[in-house]
């Protein structure tokens, strides 16, 4: 039988079901206690429960036709791993909006709408595409987010801090689940490519629109010094998506696949973290 898995022998993908005390934290700009920061990581979570449950449904269609029990295996790993995702990115965003104001049936509703077109308008195999280049993004997120050198959340509430971290080591290990499945059914590159640029584009007007949203609420929106502040966060050298740049065009080289970037090592210090913080928690 052909092996249609490849993600390293060594990276387990284990539901893990976790809950986290975040009410206090989002009641604040809890990342650094900037306006901006905060609000960017919030839009950001608005997306996940919808996009979640598509990702899962996408990668099930197919499952019937993946032959290697390893992916197999994996393909409910990822399935259990996005659902506690999207349980608990549901449980920060309800939070969130009755916290502060926000609204949140707008915010989800026009993603829902996004959604329901690309089900009706894109075939099974352009929504896996869909589904596997997201899944990029969020993995080249979650190496920054673990990066020790350099943390994406090294100012944040340690409970957000925590939720974000969590949520990124589970992704690191399926980062290949989506990709291996649209390339054991047929995908072609050219359409694995031309996916990536357009989820880049929908993801990143989801999320400006949800972070304008938030600064109108709060009555910061106006505010340049905010505006210029986020500029510097998101694009200045060592800045979010500037951190991205390099990972994210790997995409699109001929022959690529997630695990080229071997980030076992960031799985491993997450992994002794979480060690090191539940012997410290059964010390007291």
């Amino acid at each position: 039988m052909q092996t249609q898995s490849h993600t390293p022998e060594y990276v387990s993908i284990r539901p893990r079901d976790r809950s986290h005390d975040i009410n206090d934290a989002l009641a604040r700009d809890w990342f650094g206690n900037h306006p901006f920061k905060t609000a960017w990581f919030n839009a950001m979570s608005i997306t996940f429960p919808l996009g979640e449950k598509f990702f899962i449904d996408s990668v099930r269609h197919f499952s019937p036709r993946i032959e290697d029990p390893k992916l197999q295996a994996e393909i409910r790993g990822f399935c259990g791993q996005e659902g506690f995702h999207r349980r608990e990115h549901d449980h920060y965003n309800q939070t969130l909006c009755r916290l502060r104001g926000y609204d949140l049936a707008l915010l989800e509703g026009r993603l829902a709408r996004n959604i329901a077109r690309a089900k009706k308008f894109l075939s099974p195999i352009e929504q896996l595409a869909s589904t596997a280049a997201l899944e990029h993004i969020t993995a080249i997120m979650a190496e920054a987010a673990l990066n020790p050198d350099a943390p994406l959340l090294e100012s944040g509430d340690p409970a957000m801090q925590s939720l974000w971290d969590w949520h990124a080591a589970e992704e690191m290990e399926h980062k290949a689940v989506a990709f291996d499945v649209y390339r054991a059914v047929g995908g072609s590159e050219k359409l694995r490519k031309r996916a990536l640029r357009q989820a880049t584009f929908f993801l990143m007007f989801d999320i400006m629109m949800g972070l304008i949203h938030m600064l109108r609420r709060d009555r910061k929106l106006w505010r340049l010094s905010i505006w210029r502040d986020g500029w510097r966060f998101l694009f200045a050298p060592g800045g979010v998506l500037r951190r991205l740049w390099r990972p994210y065009r790997d995409y699109f080289r001929d022959g690529f696949h997630p695990w080229q970037r071997d980030t076992r090592s960031l799985l491993d210090g997450w992994k002794e973290g979480q060690r090191e913080s539940s012997a410290a928690v059964a010390a007291i």
